[in-house]
């Protein structure tokens, strides 16, 4: 197993940024008909710059690639701007796993984004 896998897999094994935030400004969720993956995420705004995301969270259930995409994300995301996360595209999801995905993977990978991205678009 090479260490990027190693690494896929232990995010979805510990998870970071997983569970929920009360009070949360702004929420949304996912469900990956395909396979099943349903991602929720909640997101704080910085209370001095709306513009920015002072915490988020995740949570859902699904396979490990889902999982450890919503999980490296959520990393990523803590002090990015609204237009800064409209921005990123599916390439920055997959340059972040280090990993060629199979097409039917490429949605798991993806949805913890769109998540994002819906939040962004319905906060504007």
């Amino acid at each position: 197993m090479d260490m990027y896998r190693d690494v896929i897999l232990d995010h979805y094994k510990h998870p970071h940024n997983f569970g929920r935030l009360s009070p949360h400004d702004a929420t949304a969720t996912l469900f990956n008909t395909t396979c099943g993956d349903t991602i929720t995420i909640d997101i704080t705004f910085d209370k001095k710059n709306k513009e920015k995301i002072a915490d988020i969270r995740f949570d859902g259930h699904g396979c490990a690639i889902s999982q450890a995409s919503a999980s490296m994300l959520t990393e990523k995301l803590k002090g990015m701007t609204k237009k800064q996360i409209m921005q990123l595209t599916g390439e920055d999801i997959f340059h972040m796993l280090h990993t060629t995905l199979t097409p039917s993977r490429v949605k798991c990978a993806l949805l913890p984004l769109e998540v994002v991205q819906k939040i962004v678009k319905n906060t504007v």
